[in-house]
């Protein structure tokens, strides 16, 4: 499904206009209050509560808003330092007035409120639902600032107000579904949250109570998870509270015992992933911490990873995406069914580091390399037959080919690639490196006249505060006994894999495994292209570095900036006079060269991530990652491919091999093909790289790489 064009003079770029949509949005660039004059947090407009909600009809557009990990920082001081522990709180630098970008401070609230506006100028009228995947909180990187509870609830329902706000009807009404999700910086201690109900799902019930439909707020008071119909009887996005999963939260242990969260969390979720089987609906499912899981590093417990997993494998005809925030580097994993275990993951103690938003580009490099090497083993697949249903017809078979073809089919799961799972993960607000935002598209063929989500909050009569059981425990001290807990439980560990034994599941432990699909289901939307696929998204930023224009000299380059690298210098301007600010398009994957994206299905992305696993590339020539080089420029013209589409002609004499095993070819053409595929793959493999620090790592550092 190709990207549709747009009326109504929105400045939402299309791919296939991207020039001339540039040029139109810079024509309605916003006209913020003035830096040098007022510097202090905008609030949001208070909606009347006597306004009689009125909704205009609307249809669906067959697009959503993906957005995360704003971080809102009430310190931020403009020109202040970006050196670590002083987070541009206090003393001299260039702290930007919209934020520092490559630095680990967070969001001045004049990126918050831009990027707000920015979304109501551009985005508002043209999405269906936003999925926001939390951290809506400062880091706790300031020891003379400390965070505390307060503050993050205050920061928390700014974020909230802002985009009741922005997507409100003029009689105060949302015009369509938000589907809010905790960051492991939401309360207090950071990464610690303990089992429901406790006092920050009371708080949260009120900062979202215009986002939890009514019949869901006591799952949501139980647990902190829920789910939203965004179009009624045909979609629903499930907020996953991933703090039950997330291997850094020693107040819970894992998903296997009965008595933890996370193991009810995954059976709420087995349920009411039935029930939208039975009733014919699909399931988007997004949460902060995504399920990354390396050689050395993984984020989720290895049991709530296993019955995730699991989970996906048995409802694959439901679930139509997985989209996360939290590590604020542009990529996405696959998860592979190979990996279940019988006992899943229960016995299983995996020594691995949790990578978090904190990390370095270098470590970021490290782990995005490692995910470079799991690709590299993926197997290639040879798949000869075309869809009836596509309307393409079937290659020519050769004799004694039969069985081993259905062999290799095996190899991926079948010809839709169900053997593994595919998660999305945004880049983030929070400059880190530049701030993003992403539309994505789906398809909407057949639906776009179906009854859309309406707003049923009630503004005069709100309900009453859900009356739950409170943690009145001081919060304060909790980061202290917390890491006591964490302390005790890995010094047991070691000390039962010594004596040769393993944590087992309780007695009671009844796994219950999903019903497959039923036989005649066609595959889900996630595999092959259909209703509700996702077909691709554009992804957005603001180049921070041009629009604050603060750095010495006539011009900033974005590769020079690092962090305390520019403390010791005077700002060129003595007072903050940033540019006008815009979120431009990086990238689209309806219309990169590189990425060649027919949709967001498993197997479009298992291609890329194939083509990406093949290393070695020609030394014989550096390839121009920002579109200089001629024969590259060329190849895209003529529309020549680079020898990996795992369904295409080049895989003719290709082996089912994974990658990194793969023979030699013969002499003459096939060696020049696997020579071209191989410098294909690094330029594949290099525009990811650039694209995941959101272009702001120089051609030359990637290079390194």
């Amino acid at each position: 499904m190709m990207p549709r064009q747009r009326g109504g003079g929105a400045c939402l770029p299309r791919p296939q206009l991207m020039l001339l949509a540039l040029a139109a949005c810079s024509a309605h660039v916003l006209a913020l209050p003035s830096p040098a004059v007022d510097q202090k947090i905008l609030r949001p407009v208070e909606s009347n509560s006597d306004a009689i909600p009125l909704q205009q009809q609307r249809k669906l557009n067959g697009r959503f808003l993906h957005i995360t990990d704003f971080h809102p920082d009430e310190l931020y001081r403009v020109h202040s330092s970006t050196e670590e522990g002083i987070a541009c709180h206090r003393g001299k630098g260039l702290a930007g007035f919209y934020g520092a970008e490559k630095t680990d401070c967070d969001t001045p609230f004049s990126l918050v409120n831009a990027t707000f506006a920015w979304i109501k100028e551009n985005v508002k009228d043209d999405i269906d639902f936003v999925i926001w995947t939390g951290d809506s909180a400062r880091h706790d990187s300031d020891e003379q600032h400390p965070r505390h509870q307060p503050e993050i609830l205050r920061t928390n329902r700014f974020i909230a107000d802002k985009f009741v706000e922005t997507f409100s009807s003029p009689g105060g009404a949302l015009e369509i579904p938000i589907v809010p999700n905790f960051g492991n910086n939401d309360f207090l201690p950071h990464n610690i949250m303990l089992p429901g109900p406790n006092k920050w799902f009371t708080n949260y019930s009120d900062i979202w109570r215009r986002f939890i439909p009514e019949e869901q707020r006591h799952s949501f008071a139980f647990g902190g998870w829920f789910y939203i119909e965004v179009i009624p009887d045909q979609l629903a996005v499930f907020s996953l509270n991933t703090m039950y999963f997330f291997d850094r939260n020693a107040g819970v242990d894992g998903c296997a015992h009965p008595s933890e969260p996370g193991y009810k969390h995954m059976d709420w979720l087995r349920v009411q992933l039935q029930i939208l089987r039975e009733r014919g609906v699909k399931a988007i499912l997004m949460g902060h911490v995504p399920p990354a899981r390396t050689d050395s590093k993984q984020l989720w417990d290895e049991t709530c990873w296993q019955k995730y997993t699991l989970w996906l494998k048995q409802y694959r005809d439901v679930v139509v995406g997985s989209l996360y925030g939290h590590m604020n580097i542009d990529h996405f994993l696959l998860q592979d069914v190979k990996e279940l275990t019988p006992e899943l993951g229960a016995e299983e103690f995996l020594e691995r580091d949790s990578p978090d938003e904190t990390m370095t580009i270098a470590s970021k490099e490290d782990y995005l390399q490692e995910l470079r090497d799991k690709w590299s083993d993926l197997p290639k697949s040879v798949v000869r037959d075309v869809d009836d249903e596509t309307g393409q017809g079937k290659k020519k078979k050769k004799k004694g080919k039969k069985d081993r073809k259905k062999k290799k089919l095996g190899k991926i799961g079948g010809k839709y690639a169900e053997r593994y799972q595919l998660s999305l993960i945004s880049p983030s607000v929070v400059p880190n490196f530049f701030p993003t935002l992403r539309i994505y598209e789906y398809n909407i063929t057949g639906i776009e006249d179906a009854p859309v989500w309406r707003d049923t909050y009630d503004q005069i009569n709100p309900p009453e505060p859900l009356s739950v059981a409170e943690d009145n425990r001081d919060y304060e001290d909790r980061e202290a006994i917390m890491a006591e807990i964490k302390q005790m439980r890995k010094d047991k560990r070691k000390r039962d894999k010594k004596k040769g034994k393993a944590r087992k599941p309780p007695k009671d432990h009844d796994l219950v495994i999903p019903l497959d699909p039923p036989k005649d289901a066609l595959p889900g939307p996630a595999y092959y292209p259909q209703l509700l696929t996702l077909t691709g998204y554009t992804q957005y930023f603001a180049n921070l570095t041009h629009i604050n224009d603060d750095l010495p000299g006539v011009e900033a380059d974005m590769s020079k900036w690092r962090k305390g690298k520019h403390d010791h210098k005077e700002p060129k301007h003595g007072e903050p006079s940033p540019r006008d600010f815009q979120y431009t398009v990086e990238y689209s994957t309806f219309d990169d060269n590189i990425y060649k994206l027919p949709d967001l299905t498993v197997k479009s992305l298992l291609r890329l991530a194939y083509r990406m696993g093949q290393k070695g590339a020609s030394k014989s020539k550096t390839f121009d990652l920002y579109g200089d080089d001629a024969d590259l420029d060329a190849e895209a013209e003529d529309g020549t491919d680079d020898g990996e589409d795992m369904d295409g002609e080049a895989d003719e004499d290709t082996t089912d091999a994974p990658a990194s095993e793969l023979k030699k070819g013969k002499k003459g053409k096939k060696g020049k093909d696997k020579k071209k595929g191989k410098k294909e793959s690094n330029k594949a493999w290099l525009h990811f790289l650039k694209h995941a620090f959101v272009s702001t790592v120089s051609k030359e550092e990637l290079e390194k790489m």
